[in-house]
């Protein structure tokens, strides 16, 4: 049973992410291609510099413990017909999850024209140049003619604006720890962009019965983002799970006894051991449903669980610690930004798991939010051994379900949400501070998360409702917004930021001026 829940996957055969139950365990199978840009007119010797130069510095990327990606040179472009081939072999390259621009010498732009037009794939303008510092004692017209990147970046940087194409602009020396850390970023944004790229995630069930922000365009979603997003039957998944076999069942309870704490009443022999055995059940049906139909998260609601025992609780807490992405009540965009953040999160320290604004501590001197979900809060926030218990649910009309009950760690985080606007998708983002819960909680028998917003509860709370934020958000511990920010680039989303600087009459303009935006272009 372990081995075959261990055992290694390929979600999508355009794609050679290597998944382990789903998670991605390294973005080293991805590539970045490392394009430099020249000129014929410099000649033989200057271009061949330029090539060793530019092969060092993408050595010194691919080599580079912070860059999580293959970093892939490729020949100098030296005119229109090299830029185009590259970019469109770029295109096709099923690993390639986006391109390097910098232009070593003054490379004519309207060269870049038709390969710009033609890409497909996430871009980032390095501003850089081989040399750190000007050689004063020895510097002359040669040198000056091989480092021409001051004013050859911008020339490029021209054309891409007049062709408002999106990218990254990362400018310093290539060696400089902030411009590694800015590659970084934006190359995990890319690796979560291609990860969207022919993704499905499966919506068991409808919505949430009247229910608006969980809502939207799922064709335009598919069009815009490369994702799928098709309902199956309740009745699809029970068949599944009445597949599984008992001994399956009593390898994964043991599994359970050795990963969580147990409540003395789901112990063997207790009178809730049963619910256990039949989140086991239903773990291992969710589980083989997901892998046989290459989905890379999921949606169900409690208004439709028609030949079910209980709600999903446990099952899709460790399936999301899994790595699959997850909503509640039919809401599909937030399961896609879970498993995008968690891609872009790819072997950091911390989670990025699906959450919900449950109620308010407005005490003056302390306020704060404490975030849950009726069941499904991902095990990864866990601070400690999570407890395995059994309690009734008082919704959905079904058998007292099993979960994971916990605190979650505290620490610097932020909420994201997506949202459907109607003329295009808006991620919400507010920074929080991730607050250590010692209260005991006796009676609330959920995974329990508390944070503070940013800047402060009341101007954090009224400007996410005058951004429309959605009350499913993504609860990450270990990303930041420049993250998303680049994430947001790629995909074309509307970004709007909660943070610290934030005060409600500059946003509420900010807001206006991005609405004008979106409507002319």
């Amino acid at each position: 049973m372990k081995e075959s829940m261990e055992k290694m996957l390929t979600m999508d055969n355009k794609s050679s992410i290597t998944l382990k139950n789903n998670y991605m365990s390294t973005l080293k199978n991805l590539e970045v291609w490392f394009i430099t840009g020249s000129q014929d007119l410099y000649g033989e010797e200057t271009l061949k510099q330029a090539a060793n130069h530019s092969k060092e510095i993408a050595a010194y990327f691919n080599d580079h413990s912070n860059i999580p990606v293959k970093v892939v040179f490729k020949p100098i472009v030296r005119n229109s017909e090299e830029i185009f081939a590259t970019i469109s072999e770029a295109n096709t390259e099923k690993d390639c999850i986006g391109i390097i621009t910098w232009m070593h010498t003054f490379s004519p732009a309207k060269m870049w024209i038709r390969g710009l037009q033609a890409l497909q794939k996430p871009l980032l303008h390095l501003h850089t140049q081989y040399n750190r510092d000007i050689p004063w004692d020895a510097i002359d017209m040669d040198f000056m003619n091989l480092n021409q990147s001051a004013h050859g970046d911008r020339e490029f940087g021209f054309i891409v604006s007049r062709m408002r194409i999106g990218r990254k602009v990362v400018t310093g020396h290539w060696q400089d720890e902030e411009v590694i850390s800015q590659i970084n970023v934006w190359c995990r944004a890319a690796a979560a962009w291609h990860d969207w790229q022919g993704a499905k995630f499966v919506r068991f069930g409808d919505n949430m019965r009247y229910v608006a922000v969980t809502e939207g365009d799922k064709v335009e979603a598919e069009i815009k983002f490369g994702f799928s997003v098709n309902t199956h039957g309740i009745g699809d998944l029970v068949a599944e799970i009445d597949q599984v076999s008992e001994s399956a069942v009593n390898d994964l309870v043991k599994e359970y006894e050795q990963s969580y704490i147990l409540a003395e009443d789901v112990m063997e022999n207790g009178i809730n051991r049963k619910q256990v055995v039949e989140a086991a059940r239903i773990e291992l049906g969710l589980r083989s449903f997901l892998e046989k139909g290459n989905y890379k998260g999921f949606t169900d609601t409690f208004e439709d669980l028609h030949g079910m025992v209980q709600l999903p609780g446990l099952a899709v807490q460790r399936l999301m610690q899994d790595g699959y992405g997850f909503a509640g009540e039919g809401d599909w965009k937030t399961p896609a930004m879970v498993r995008a953040c968690k891609v872009m999160a790819t072997g950091y320290e911390g989670a990025n798991a699906f959450m919900e604004d449950y109620t308010y501590h407005f005490d003056p001197k302390n306020e704060m939010v404490l975030g849950s979900h009726m069941l499904e809060v991902d095990a990864s926030l866990a601070a400690e051994k999570p407890r395995l218990e059994v309690h009734p649910l008082g919704i959905g009309g079904k058998s007292d379900p099993a979960r994971l009950v916990f605190n979650s760690k505290g620490g610097k985080a932020l909420n994201a949400a997506l949202v459907d606007m109607g003329d295009r998708f808006r991620l919400v983002v507010n920074t929080v501070k991730g607050v250590e819960i010692k209260e005991n909680l006796p009676n609330l028998p959920v995974a329990r998360v508390l944070w503070q917003p940013e800047p402060d509860m009341k101007t954090a709370c009224t400007a996410w409702i005058y951004a429309g934020g959605a009350h499913h958000t993504v609860y990450s511990q270990n990303l930041t917004t420049e993250y998303l920010a680049d994430f947001s680039r790629i995909a074309g989303l509307e970004l709007i930021v909660i943070d610290e600087s934030t005060n409600l009459k500059d946003f509420e303009n900010n807001l206006k001026w991005s609405e004008a935006f979106f409507k002319l272009q």
